[in-house]
């Protein structure tokens, strides 16, 4: 036991049987994999990988392009009834740019839902029978000042049912603490130690507890990898509010195993355990629109998928020999200890050759959501600093296109909405300048008639219809997908289109108020302010109402004066932003409502899978969560 651990040991006063803390090993034998920190431009590539332009993926982009090329053409037709000013210029480059990010995701919606019309035809996958394996795979829990309640009973639950598969004795469980209070790691060690007496002696659970927190949760990771990791032939990733079944942990380290040419597999969680609206109306996106979606996912990616850092198994040895971070130049945000790890990890293991699969079957990945609006503003504001990172790995050399794209789309993801509120911005400017600006009938230029400022209204309408259409097509295509194959939630028809009308609306109405936060996130990113590492709440606490005044306050204020802006102009301009307007004027509404539980025939026509039919390993981690933050309290 290294000297970090003693201390925790000693501290913790003794074990529950009363023998002394040292003779309880927190953590195995150190089997040291080495872990060294990739270029970004290494000077030589054996293997030069390159992603083939696959039927899927062409038709993705022949999908993607002719829609955005046909909204550029009919608002560049809406703009230039005369001629195109540099204002207008400028608007039709931000509104097709825009429009690129939302064609892009709706084509890959639509392959997603031919792929599974043809049974995920497209997808490519490897076979996902599990073959019996010699393997040991360790479970990991990074966490950082998390419920060490909720950890014990999720250990406990998913180590019950390996047990009961005969498989316990191939799987190790690691919990990596990151937490920065002796309250904290105190609870944690407590836990742990109850742990081991509770499972069986050939089920083991570890503790490790760093004195610093150095490159956050990757840092967690690469240390267990550098210290135990030789020991694993495979290791799976865990957040504190992930969960996954012992058959679905067995079949990943079967499936492994089976393709040595896969070094990561990417499962798709199902969000559950939502108790406010906010999280009921994720829980209820995911679990309709989500398959869809990842079903494009899978269709186009194929073996070169991406990483979401959690509900994966990677192949230890590979991530090890290809996927340590290197430290960017300067200072954050766009320097120093990359943040959004996974994305680049994939992208490195790609560049040295290995296959990266996402499989959207698998069946028993669950994760939980956060519970408030402002929780995802500020976790989109960590997310979003992460994600510029990106813009400096982007053309670090030897990374295949594919994964470049997704390097690029993570960035885009908060671009797209500082594009968005920027040509909301110049739409306004050119309705004002439309509306007060006198024009010039008779220019300088010799003409035989005058030059009237107008636009085609009927063009307009017919673009407006069409976007919206392509907005809201996955959700289509995710509801029909759900009646066909008779999801157990959506048997009730009616009140299952309820729900997704319930949804729609409420995602409409907080999309403005993402915007701007976003937007927000950028500007801050921008600037060089840095996002820190805050602990993330992972339950639902309605927030004070004065925090929830303070956090929406300029989200409001930016409503009232595009409202009154709008109104001057005309009303037509009005009723056109009236969804952007509304959305910003009822921030602090929408925030406090959503952050409640729901009414009960709001909660039932919003109801999932899980809900209609709960999954087994939730009911036990509930059940035994609830016991664990009874025995933890009472010290025993």
């Amino acid at each position: 036991m290294d000297k970090v651990s003693k201390d925790h040991a000693f501290r913790a006063g003794g074990t529950p049987t009363g023998r002394p803390a040292n003779e309880l090993a927190l953590l195995p034998t150190k089997s040291p994999l080495p872990m060294s920190p990739q270029p970004l431009h290494p000077e030589t590539i054996r293997n030069v990988v390159r992603d083939r332009l696959t039927a899927p993926r062409a038709i993705l982009l022949c999908l993607t392009l002719s829609a955005t090329a046909t909204f550029a053409f009919v608002l560049y037709q809406v703009l230039s009834v005369v001629h195109l000013t540099p204002l207008q210029a400028v608007f039709l480059v931000l509104c097709t740019l825009c429009f690129a990010w939302i064609a892009l995701g709706t084509a890959s919606a639509l392959l997603g839902f031919l792929a599974n019309l043809r049974s995920g035809a497209w997808t490519m996958l490897p076979s996902i029978h599990a073959t019996p394996h010699p393997h040991r795979t360790a479970l990991l829990f990074p966490i950082y000042q998390e419920d060490a309640a909720r950890v014990a009973a999720t250990i406990e639950a998913i180590a019950s049912e390996l047990v009961a598969l005969g498989k316990g004795a191939g799987f190790d469980f690691f919990v990596l603490s990151d937490s920065r209070t002796s309250e904290a790691k105190a609870r944690e060690l407590r836990a742990v130690r109850l742990l081991r007496r509770a499972l069986p002696s050939d089920v083991h659970v570890y503790y490790r507890a760093r004195s610093e927190n150095i490159g956050k949760k990757a840092g967690n990771i690469a240390d267990w990898v550098e210290r135990f990791g030789g020991a694993y032939e495979f290791f799976i990733i865990l957040d504190a509010d992930s969960v996954m079944s012992g058959a679905l942990i067995v079949q990943l380290a079967g499936l492994m195993a089976r393709d040595p040419r896969t070094a990561l597999i990417q499962t798709v969680p199902r969000l559950v355990g939502a108790n406010t609206l906010f999280a009921r109306l994720q829980q209820f996106a995911v679990g309709f629109y989500g398959p869809v979606i990842a079903a494009g996912f899978a269709a186009w990616h194929q073996g070169s998928g991406n990483y979401w850092g959690h509900n994966a198994i990677l192949r230890t040895r590979a991530f090890a020999q290809s996927a340590g971070l290197p430290t960017l130049p300067g200072n954050p945000p766009l320097g120093g200890h990359i943040q959004s790890h996974d994305f680049v990890e994939a992208a490195f293991l790609r560049r040295a050759g290995w296959q990266v699969w996402m499989l959207p079957d698998l069946q028993g990945s669950y994760e939980g959501c956060p519970p408030t609006l402002i929780d995802v503003a500020v976790r989109d504001r960590r997310w979003a600093q992460g994600n510029f990172q990106h813009l400096r790995i982007v053309r670090a050399g030897g990374i295949p296109w594919i994964s470049r794209l997704h390097l690029a789309m993570g960035t885009y993801t908060y671009l797209a909405s500082a594009l968005w509120a920027l040509s909301l911005v110049i739409g306004v400017v050119l309705s004002v300048q439309s509306a007060y600006t006198l024009p010039t009938y008779f220019p300088d230029q010799k003409t035989l008639f005058p030059v009237w400022p107008v636009i085609d209204p009927t063009k307009a309408l017919y673009l407006f219809l069409g976007t919206v259409a392509v907005v809201l097509l996955p959700k289509v295509l995710g509801v029909v997908s759900a009646l066909v194959r008779r999801d157990a939630a959506a048997r009730n028809t009616g009140r299952f289109l309820v729900g997704a009308a319930v949804e729609t609306v409420f995602s409409i109405l907080i999309a403005p108020v993402l915007m701007l936060t976003q937007t927000s996130a950028v500007l801050e990113i921008l600037r060089g302010k840095d996002a820190g590492w805050s602990v993330q709440r992972r339950h639902g606490e309605s927030p004070p109402f004065d925090e929830v005044v303070h956090f929406h306050k300029w989200h409001v204020l930016s409503g009232v004066a595009l409202a009154v802006t709008c109104s001057l102009v005309s009303l037509y301009v009005f009723a056109w932003m009236a969804p952007i307007i509304l959305g910003q004027l009822l921030a602090i509404g929408l925030s406090l409502v959503t952050s409640r539980r729901p009414p009960a025939w709001i909660d039932r026509a919003l109801a999932t899978a899980e809900d209609a039919h709960p999954p087994p390993i939730m009911l036990a981690v509930i059940e035994r969560h609830a016991d664990w933050a009874r025995r933890l309290a009472a010290g025993r």
